[in-house]
């Protein structure tokens, strides 16, 4: 799935999930979404990916096993450039991924909003003030 997001090929990434498979961004705010139901959501969500974020390279990437079979724990760190801005930018991510039948069932991601934010640009005094409000 990696080196399909740096593929750009987000049509790919899609159709690595189950028809009917779950992504979950616990930690969405705002608009974002906080879940996708089904390939056809997830394909959607994706498709202006890379009109965002232009990733460029995984700096890290640890995979961990879980109790169950079909279950594992992904730590990874994504570098690039957020196109609007052409600003830097690094992401942190942890992600619980289910999979079945070689498909993901479920993908449960979670990423900061207030990483997110400072990636597209956002005033750091506004980032600042949401981190006071949160913490």
């Amino acid at each position: 799935m990696i080196d399909l997001m740096l593929a750009k090929d987000m049509n790919a990434v899609a159709n690595l999930w189950e028809p009917d498979g779950i992504a979950e961004f616990p930690f969405a705010a705002g608009s974002s979404p906080r879940v996708l139901r089904g390939r056809e959501e997830v394909r959607a969500y994706l498709g202006h990916y890379p009109d965002l974020m232009d990733m460029k390279k995984v700096a890290a990437l640890t995979v961990r096993p879980t109790d169950q079979t079909d279950t594992i724990v992904v730590e990874w760190t994504a570098t690039g450039r957020t196109v609007a801005t052409s600003r830097p930018y690094r992401m942190d991510y942890i992600v619980v991924l289910t999979v079945r039948c070689g498909l993901i069932a479920l993908y449960r991601d979670y990423w900061s909003p207030l990483s997110a934010a400072a990636a597209a640009g956002m005033p750091a005094g506004a980032i600042d003030s949401l981190e006071r409000k949160i913490s």
